[in-house]
């Protein structure tokens, strides 16, 4: 089997506060009620965590990521 390595891409991600971030309102595919914020993925809808990451694909679609697996595949890009 031949093996690939993943290309490098910059992704736009946002950590999940312990409270409603404004800027989260009106987007779509984003719903937050009840102090529950819940995302549209390719997967289905997902309900977002304190700590969990937030990310923005290279295609718009948005996913989820734990806090411990983020920091162990993405760094921060300055700029």
């Amino acid at each position: 089997m031949a093996k690939y390595r993943k290309r490098p891409v910059v992704i736009e991600a946002e950590q999940w506060p312990y409270h409603e971030p404004a800027g989260w309102r009106g987007i779509e595919g984003v719903c937050y009620q009840n102090g529950r914020l819940e995302i549209e993925t390719l997967e289905g809808p997902h309900t977002v965590t304190p700590g969990d990451w937030i990310i923005t694909g290279v295609e718009g679609e948005r996913y989820l990521c734990k806090p411990e697996i983020f920091e162990k595949t993405h760094d921060k890009v300055d700029g």
